[in-house]
């Protein structure tokens, strides 16, 4: 429970001012801040400019990474309240760190409406249940993990993850080229859907480039690949909770010059389609030095 109270803390901004917000870095080892927190916070201060967003709340939102952020101080959060519309509502938020923006992001807002609905179903893939936990995962696997996953399994985490094929962890051969990942908030989350929007934000981005690299076998913390995300939109199609199992599918259509596509579909455990989430990211191959045996260049 204490990692996911550590996210509900970052993700509760502290107001300065109007329109104008001011978030926090958990203090990892990480260089750069994690780019769901910055989806996550920035959807926070849109939110909190909006008024009955439990009404009206955030149905997407498109953003885009402008420079690595600084965990070591915090980010100031700058919304512009574009329209107040009588069915749609419209935010702009730009994060600022050293003066200079790092991220920025356009959310809508629209309450629910009587209309048509369809969906795409749910794959048919093992429960959540059925599949290891991640503690059974590191006594299987932890040898086998390269340095940095190694890591990154060893800390309190506050989303569980379930991959269907975890193979792919370890660049595993494993048939077809999607996927499949359940996924939970660690402990119970309040009833406000605006926070569960947010969690999910905050989740979104946490395997979705690596699928960019499923077809090359590769995975996102292999050691010959230096990742970013370069931009994220995320659609919101009905309620959900995020403390509650989700399946996250996920693949890529395309992976050219660097630059990894992947897209993914959220599943409600009941086989509703909850969210949709896009992204591009830099997937570079890491060089080795001229002269230095097949070191890998750590500055490609």
């Amino acid at each position: 429970m204490s990692a996911i109270q550590d996210v509900l803390d970052i993700l509760d901004l502290e107001p300065l001012e109007a329109n104008l917000f001011r978030g926090r870095s958990p203090q990892s080892k990480w260089q750069r801040v994690y780019g769901g927190q910055v989806i996550g916070q920035a959807l926070v201060a849109a939110c909190r400019t909006v008024t009955e967003v439990t009404q009206r709340p955030p149905h997407s939102l498109h953003a885009y990474f402008l420079l690595g952020g600084d965990p070591k101080v915090p980010i100031i959060y700058e919304v512009d309240r574009i329209r107040d519309g009588r069915s749609f509502t419209t935010r702009r938020v730009t994060a600022i760190q050293h003066g200079a923006a790092i991220f920025s992001m356009e959310v809508s807002f629209h309450g629910a409406e009587p209309s048509l609905s369809h969906q795409f179903p749910m794959p048919d893939v093992p429960k959540p249940e059925a599949l290891p936990t991640e503690a059974e995962l590191r006594q299987r696997m932890m040898a086998k993990l390269p340095d940095p996953m190694r890591t990154y399994y060893q800390r309190e985490r506050p989303i569980e993850m379930r991959a269907v094929e975890y193979g792919r962890y370890l660049c595993e051969k494993v048939e077809g080229d999607g996927f499949h990942v359940w996924i939970r908030a660690t402990g119970s989350l309040p009833d406000e859907p605006a926070i569960h929007q947010c969690v999910l934000a905050y989740a979104s981005d946490m395997s979705l480039l690596g699928a960019a690299l499923i077809p090359h076998g590769l995975y996102i913390f292999n050691n010959e690949i230096m990742a970013a995300s370069l931009d994220h939109a995320m659609w919101f199609h009905r309620p959900f909770r995020a403390d509650e199992w989700l399946l996250y599918v996920q693949d890529s259509p395309n992976l050219a010059g660097s630059r990894g596509f992947a897209r993914g579909l959220i599943f409600a455990g009941d086989g509703t389609l909850v969210a949709s989430v896009v992204q591009e990211g830099l997937l570079r191959q890491r060089r080795a030095k001229p002269g230095a045996g097949g070191e890998a260049d750590k500055t490609a």
